[in-house]
């Protein structure tokens, strides 16, 4: 075991020393600053109580590594913490990872107002290393500027990766992000991003199986705890599947979404159980999005005994998602052909689910009318509206193309759907079919 030193102006050569030399690298006390690092195999980082790791927000200290950004493989700055072909790794303690992010969401912010082509030497280097940038799709996180910013931590195509007990704070973008991994627990953490920090997801699940994430708490300025499998053409060429995922006694707060399913759907989602959660004051709970030309299978996800409050809408499944393209052709509300790309929805429970106090509406199933979503269970549960500070149905999620709906009710449009034992709280309609909704 090796204790480092937090005098050092950048401890990153210590801690990869201690872990390649000892297997173990301890912060004890004190704030430590570092750069971007890659921790191997059969190591263990430990930031104990009173400990915060501060990693330096210097854009050149990021090199280009190549991965995948917003579902599409590219070259990207390095992640914070790159755990990377490695295995047996465990990140601990009780103290704190702190990204320096203001600088990060400043810089994007300001490039997303003034300025959508690269500019810098940064930027023009990634343009240069990625020069198909302008056909790839992106999710709103600034690709078409190619300032692609590092997550805080991410595990990448790595295996028995265990992170426990720690909090992660203020990420530059994506906060905790398995990929192309196997075997990985989160368990105990606590991830707190400002809510107006831009695409700073709190968990990202990518194109990863056998992920558990227990007992922790999210509050960021994105989706809270997301599951996805890549984007477009490439992710469904990759067809790397996220599956056998496990949710559970979890609270994700403030988050655009508190579960999210997408919008990165290309290879398949499959087999996933969130349960026992409360999402508060989340804008949505229970969340599914996704559009034409995102692709893939998504199927077999339950949502059993989570309880929602003060959302904008505590259930959505939404195959208009518009964030990340301006093409209106993926918008139609006519029955388009059936290819590759053309997400599939079907076998999703929802049971005893119970939301109070939402602001939009009770909730939204939508599937496109060439692949209706199928087999949708909804079961001894509840949805109900708040009584004031009630904002437009429209935000009930960020979709585009969909008329407006007859009332706050729980909207239905080209789905299969039993319900059972379910109560919708709201003034007017209380369910609205649309066009080719059948309720069984």
């Amino acid at each position: 075991m090796a204790v480092i030193n937090p005098s050092a102006a950048d401890v990153s050569r210590s801690i990869v020393q201690a872990l390649e030399k000892d297997g173990e690298a301890v912060l004890r006390g004190g704030i430590y600053h570092s750069s971007p690092f890659s921790v191997p195999s059969h190591s263990r980082l430990v930031i104990e109580k009173d400990a915060k790791l501060v990693f330096i927000p210097d854009f050149s200290l990021y090199p280009p590594v190549f991965t995948r950004w917003e579902g599409v493989q590219c070259w990207c700055m390095h992640p914070c913490i790159f755990i990377n072909e490695s295995e047996d790794v465990k990140i601990g303690g009780e103290g704190v990872i702190d990204g320096s992010g203001e600088k990060w969401w400043k810089t994007c912010l300001e490039k997303k107002e003034k300025n959508r082509t690269p500019e810098t030497v940064l930027e023009l280097q990634f343009a240069a290393l990625n020069p198909d940038y302008r056909n790839q799709p992106g999710g709103g996180g600034g690709r078409e500027f190619q300032f692609l910013r590092p997550p805080l931590l991410q595990i990448r195509k790595s295996r028995d990766v265990l992170i426990e007990g720690v909090t992660f704070r203020n990420s530059p973008f994506w906060t905790v992000h398995p990929l192309f991994s196997d075997n990985v627990t989160i368990k105990d953490v606590s991830i707190i991003n400002p809510y107006d920090a831009p695409n700073t997801d709190g968990i990202d699940i990518e194109s990863s199986s056998n992920v558990s994430v227990l007992s922790s708490s999210v509050d960021v300025g994105d989706d809270g705890i997301a599951i996805k499998s890549g984007s477009g053409l490439e992710g469904i060429r990759d067809n790397v599947p996220s599956r056998n995922i496990l949710i559970k006694d979890c609270i994700v707060k403030a988050a655009h979404g508190g579960a999210v399913i997408g919008s990165e759907t290309a290879a398949e989602i499959s087999d996933v159980t969130v349960e026992s959660c409360l999402f508060d004051g989340t804008d949505r709970g229970i969340r599914i999005k996704t559009r034409r030309g995102r692709g893939g299978n998504i199927h077999d996800l339950a949502f059993r005994n989570i309880r929602m409050k003060d959302n904008l809408c505590p259930f959505v499944i939404n195959t208009y998602y518009k964030c990340g393209t301006d093409d209106d052709s993926l918008f139609s509300l006519d029955e388009k052909p059936v290819d590759d790309s053309t997400p599939v929805i079907h076998s999703i429970t929802i049971e005893n689910c119970h939301a109070e106090g939402s602001r939009a509406s009770c909730g939204m199933a939508v599937g496109l009318p060439e692949s209706p979503l199928g087999n949708v269970v909804i079961k001894d549960s509840s949805f109900s509206m708040a009584s004031d500070n009630l904002v437009p149905v429209s935000q009930s999620d960020m979709y585009r193309g969909l008329p407006d709906p007859v009332s706050r009710g729980f909207r239905l449009r080209n789905i299969e759907v039993h319900i059972e034992n379910t109560d919708i709280g709201c003034e007017g309609v209380k369910i609205i079919k649309e066009e080719n909704a059948e309720i069984l």
